[in-house]
């Protein structure tokens, strides 16, 4: 398993090509609708119930990031960070942290700033090969169909809570 992902304190994540598919949908009033992975929000769960901290930075500013978050207990969410190492070190003091106790899952070159500076940074398959090459994992899912969730069970498998999380399903 990954060493970098043993490490993991605090898990962040990007939105837009991460916890969804990366497409913009707008309805006719202008509003922004967005799809997000049932598979990956309990992989969320799990994880935030495994120890781990989870937290959100996106370039976009949405209502319904807010709600995504709310709904998985996603307590650190910035939005609008079009300087994400900014809001990423707003994060640290925050929560309390170093950046070697953090993961970062992005899909685009706004994301390396902070992929760059975590002890875990991962990607999906999609993602421009410069970010794919700072990443120390890429997932085998697309963002949105269950990226997120595969990246949340590698870190707890490093961790080695994964089959505690799994345990209540196999009774």
């Amino acid at each position: 398993m990954l060493e970098q992902a043993k490490k993991v304190r605090l898990m962040i994540f990007d939105v837009d090509g991460v916890m969804t598919d990366g497409r913009l949908y707008f309805n006719d009033a202008g509003e922004e609708l967005k799809a997000f992975n049932s598979l990956d929000g309990h992989g969320l769960k799990m994880l935030q119930q495994s120890g781990v901290k989870l937290a959100i930075i996106t370039g976009r500013s949405s209502n319904l990031v807010l709600h995504r978050a709310k709904n998985l207990g996603i307590e650190y969410v910035y939005q609008g960070a079009h300087d994400k190492l900014a809001s990423f070190e707003e994060l640290l003091r925050e929560v309390g942290v170093t950046a070697d106790d953090c993961g970062y899952m992005g899909d685009d070159v706004i994301d390396l700033p902070v992929m760059r500076r975590v002890a875990f940074a991962a990607a999906v398959p999609d993602s421009p090969a410069l970010v794919r090459q700072y990443a120390h994992y890429v997932s085998g899912s697309q963002g949105g169909a269950g990226a997120v969730r595969e990246v949340c069970e590698l870190i707890m498998q490093s961790q080695n809570t994964l089959d505690a999380a799994l345990a209540p399903y196999l009774r």
